[in-house]
């Protein structure tokens, strides 16, 4: 992006005008996308002057005096990209420079490696275009022509068989490219970012590689809405890719679905139990309307309210989210690398876990589901309470009445108000045990 633009960002009170510059909005669409309430407070957000400072000389990150200034106020825009690497684990915060350059560069060539695989089998990987139609039938039996965005006539190459039949994963990956090409002509669509073909065809590209790489969960719908940010902070696709798959790990069961069951169905199963706990004549209610499975939330909960806010305010939750529920062992646990951890930490130790974490560090729980998401939207079912008690007569109007917080839903209070209820949570159960 311009220098103009990142000078215009550096401006601890950036206007609304220039957040909107930072991430355009096409004319016709400015009608159409939700206000954004975000804004970058001096003092608060963590600026790029305090990035920077927050570095050693050696390259050693200062990441508890980080995780205080994304709790506080959430990133500035011009350094959101740098900052995600840390917070999804990408890097560790205990490592240097030197350390991090030589990590990055081999990530790159692993990335151009699974890249290489997939172009042979699919040219038109790599080449700056995509496809929306399918190239493979059920069978694997390649399409003539299929329909791409480039004038390229071979999307199509031979794939690998054994005794005459197609892998079934391969052939899934393949029909699986088609639809990936579909979301990506719907994600931000309202983004000048993607009137650029090259980079719709650098978020399929990602998506391609990693529904490649992880073929258990291939490409589920909603994952679009997920990578999409990343591509547009990180300027290299390798870079880019590699903060996906770590976000996908942490929200990977959200798309891993079976023939008897739906991905976020552990997180719904909790919702259901919060509110039940929280709320016992909403959940009733919602119960007699045949909601208690608590489906109207799966959207909520699968693309972490990405259609419910601003582009900008969606990426200030995501951030604030992910600073609340840091692990400083998060590289660690991702690279197989995790040492035996102190039986107990000390304050300076639990300084370098998020707030939400650090308290559940502190109950001593060893797992659990109820994620600051899921209270998320239990605050938003709070708000609406009124109306779902007095509205709601059927499934019908639960949905169309959440439907009403696109767009005027309150980031930070949702945020200030999931955390109250997590640490009422905290108190009943403390309470119980001690009774018990």
């Amino acid at each position: 992006m311009g220098n103009s633009i990142l000078a215009a960002c550096n401006n601890g009170n950036s206007s609304l005008e220039e957040l909107q510059s930072y991430f355009p909005v096409r004319p016709e669409c400015q009608a159409d996308v939700p206000n954004t309430r975000f804004r970058p407070r001096a003092g608060k957000t963590l600026s790029e002057r305090r990035w920077k400072a927050a570095f050693s000389q050696e390259g050693y990150l200062d990441i508890a005096g980080v995780l205080r200034r994304i709790q506080r106020g959430g990133i500035h825009l011009s350094i959101k990209g740098a900052v995600w690497e840390f917070l999804l684990g990408c890097f560790d915060p205990n490592s240097t420079f030197e350390e991090r350059n030589e990590l990055r560069q081999r990530r790159r060539e692993q990335y151009a490696a699974w890249k290489s695989e997939c172009q042979k089998i699919v040219p038109v990987i790599g080449s700056g275009k995509f496809t929306t139609n399918a190239i493979v039938t059920d069978d694997g039996q390649p399409i003539e022509l299929a329909n791409t965005t480039s004038d390229a006539q071979d999307t199509n190459n031979a794939m690998p068989v054994e005794n005459g039949v197609y892998d079934k994963k391969v052939v899934q990956w393949k029909l699986n490219l088609s639809q990936i090409g579909l979301d990506v002509v719907r994600t931000d669509r309202s983004l000048v970012f993607y009137e650029n073909q090259a980079n719709q065809a650098k978020l399929w590209d990602v998506l391609a590689v990693y529904a490649w790489m992880d073929k258990d969960i291939g490409y589920v719908q909603g994952m679009t809405d997920i990578c999409s940010p990343m591509v547009i902070l990180l300027e290299n696709e390798a870079d880019a890719f590699w903060c996906f798959e770590r976000a996908m790990r942490r929200l990977r069961e959200n798309f891993k679905s079976s023939a008897n069951s739906i991905g976020v169905q552990s997180q719904l199963g909790t919702l259901a139990q919060i509110v039940k706990i929280v709320d016992p004549k909403l959940h009733q209610h919602l119960e007699e309307l045949d909601g208690g499975e608590y489906l109207f939330a799966l959207r909520m909960l699968m693309v972490l309210f990405r259609r419910e806010l601003s582009f900008v305010d969606a990426l200030y939750l995501w951030e604030v989210m992910w600073a609340m529920e840091y692990n400083p062992n998060i590289y660690s646990l991702y690279d197989k690398t995790m040492k035996q951890l102190p039986d107990k930490l000390n304050d300076t130790q639990l300084k370098q876990y998020g707030k939400y974490e650090r308290r559940i560090v502190r109950t001593g729980a060893t797992k659990h589901d109820d994620a600051l998401a899921v209270f998320l939207v239990v605050s938003v079912l709070e708000t609406k309470k009124k109306r779902l008690m007095k509205e709601a007569k059927g499934l019908d109007d639960v949905v169309q009445i959440l439907d009403e917080i696109t767009g005027n839903l309150d980031a930070k209070k949702a945020l200030k108000e999931a955390l109250k209820l997590t640490e009422d949570m905290t108190l009943d159960r403390k309470n119980m045990e001690d009774t018990n």
